[in-house]
């Protein structure tokens, strides 16, 4: 695996400058800077992990093109956001399932951000019948989701994150043993990291290591929602 780091202290700064000029003129001034701080950096660990994740999961994807790969646009789509600036403030690339398509695909998650170095695994906003299969999987076989989802290590590296119901989902009961995990309409876990760790020679080796921690959280939601792991 390779040992040397990815990213340095000049992402996490023009990202703070993006923060306080968040317009075209100033973005195009500054082009060079994110094209060589922040794209390419990001571009390169997603090669780079690509061959460690096929070895958590061959179904899962690290793409490094820099359209419809594994990074996210700096671009922000402001017709269906309350944010109108035009530019996000974090560099962020999402590791789908093969057979995903979207952000709500179950996937492994790389959120770079001043003040906001997090890793992320799981389905945010699953779709509706995603959803129900997970909720009807938990209740089938509650001995393996408690195992996937409340093995030690996995609960000492990540926290339960995303929105949840305030009441059951129809025909849960109120007592059941997995209530607060069945009342959940997301079904991601956060691991938070900080810059200095991002820079280092040893990130990636950290990441796949938290990564492989999570593959039988990982592992439950994608063959519930009728996935091969």
């Amino acid at each position: 695996m390779v040992r040397q780091a990815h990213f340095d202290d000049k992402l996490f700064k023009f990202l703070r400058d993006l923060k306080k000029h968040n317009d075209k003129a100033w973005f195009a001034a500054n082009k060079s800077r994110y094209e060589q701080h922040v794209k390419q950096p990001l571009l390169s660990f997603i090669g780079d992990f690509a061959v460690p994740l096929a070895g958590i999961s061959t179904n899962y994807v690290a793409d490094p093109r820099p359209v419809g790969g594994s990074m996210f646009r700096i671009y922000r789509d402001v017709r269906f956001s309350k944010e109108k600036t035009p530019y996000k403030t974090a560099a962020t690339a999402q590791f789908r399932h093969r057979a995903g398509k979207d952000v709500h695909s179950p996937g492994f998650y790389l959120h770079l951000e001043p003040g906001n170095v997090f890793v992320g695994v799981g389905l945010w906003r699953p779709e509706p019948l995603a959803l129900t299969r997970i909720r009807a999987t938990i209740i089938e076989s509650p001995d393996a989701w408690k195992k996937a989802a409340y093995a030690k290590a996995f609960r000492t590296t990540f926290d339960s994150s995303g929105e949840a119901l305030k009441r059951p989902p129809p025909g849960v009961a109120a007592d059941h043993p997995f209530v607060d995990d069945l009342k959940r309409k997301d079904f991601v876990a956060m691991a938070a990291l900080s810059e200095e760790a991002a820079c280092s020679p040893d990130f990636l080796h950290d990441i796949v290591k938290r990564f492989k921690t999570a593959s039988s959280f990982m592992r439950f939601l994608t063959e519930s929602v009728g996935l091969p792991w």
